[in-house]
């Protein structure tokens, strides 16, 4: 009842401003010490990647873009926090206005554009993560929008080994459709290039960090078959499945709302279905010897489970919380624990 009083009062505004007066008012909030982190049942754990999850649901990347909320979205409930995307450079990204709601679809359109504060200033604030702490942070990583894909190999592998002391596992992401030919480099050469190059520089540092790929939702069969070959020739730590869609097939709200928005990535209830057909098909074809982490359009317990049924061993949340708040988290932690 009072996130839906708050939801309402956040709606009031455009989304990307709603977004910061929602990140303020919940650092404000979590300041007072009598607001603890939940103490979490030991039989929501989960070790994957040589990691110890303390619950399976996390906080998808795009959120938290700079690294400035982690610890406040452990203390709403959540296992882990995926941070980013980061590119080497700081980047404002696309032009305003980049952020709209369908809310008759309870979806999200956004063309942000990989803005963020850059690599240096995220680890500044990683920095302040303590000893002992046990919330598991990724750091998702990219390129900057004005690099070349010929050279994008090294604007991942500088953000990858600034941020390497300080993330838990890195999401290699490839498949947000807001960066100018981004996507193309998840066509197989240069992916495989990619992964490679990330994976030599991972063993040179020292303990090697889990290296995840995320992939959007809207390839081909074919392209995913690709994917699982390079998954297993690579021995990747895991997969994220999907990114956003670039489609806007099945939606409620009217064509002319939706034109007048323009281009973006679509996150919400009508990428439910499409992305747990994909996780399923990459369960099936990596037949369970690499981890899936399942996200997009879970904004209810079933649509949880329906990703941890298909093969998922981990999920994340973006739009469904914006919509549901942080009772969905409670929601999905009560199913599973009815389910173990």
């Amino acid at each position: 009842m009072l996130y839906r009083v708050a939801r309402s009062f956040l709606f009031l505004y455009d989304a990307e401003r709603a977004h910061y007066i929602a990140v303020f008012f919940i650092k404000a909030i979590y300041k007072f010490s009598f607001l603890r982190i939940q103490k979490e049942d030991p039989r929501l754990q989960r070790t994957l990647f040589g990691l110890n999850f303390k619950n399976p649901i996390g906080l998808a990347a795009g959120f938290d873009k700079n690294a400035s909320c982690f610890k406040e979205m452990e203390k709403l409930g959540f296992g882990f926090v995926e941070i980013g995307t980061v590119t080497p450079e700081s980047q404002e990204g696309n032009p305003k206005p980049r952020l709209f709601r369908l809310k008759t679809d309870r979806a999200i359109i956004n063309r942000m554009g990989f803005n963020n504060d850059g690599s240096l200033e995220v680890v500044k604030r990683l920095k302040n993560r303590k000893d002992g702490d046990n919330l598991i942070v990724g750091g998702n990583i990219g390129k900057n929008k004005w690099t070349p894909n010929e050279k994008a190999v090294e604007d991942y592998l500088r953000v990858f080994k600034e941020l390497y002391p300080y993330v838990d596992y890195f999401a290699v992401n490839v498949s947000s459709p807001n960066t100018e030919n981004l996507r193309t480099l998840q066509d197989k050469l240069p992916l495989t290039n990619l992964l490679k190059s990330i994976k030599v520089l991972n063993e040179k540092l020292g303990t090697p960090k889990p290296i995840l790929l995320k992939i959007a939702p809207d390839l081909t069969n074919s392209q995913l078959n690709d994917i699982i070959e390079i998954a297993l020739e690579l021995s990747l730590d895991g997969i994220i499945a999907t990114n956003t869609t670039i489609s806007r097939e099945g939606l409620n709200t009217s064509k002319k709302n939706i034109d007048a928005m323009g281009a973006g990535g679509l996150s919400g209830k009508p990428l439910t279905k499409r992305s747990t057909d994909v996780i399923r098909y990459l369960h099936q074809g990596l037949q369970g010897k690499i981890p899936i982490i399942g996200v997009g359009g879970i904004h209810s317990k079933e649509d949880a489970m329906e990703k941890l049924n298909a093969g998922a061993s981990l999920i994340q949340l973006y739009t469904g919380f914006i919509y549901e708040g942080p009772k969905l988290i409670n929601d999905i932690k009560k199913e599973l624990l009815n389910a173990s």
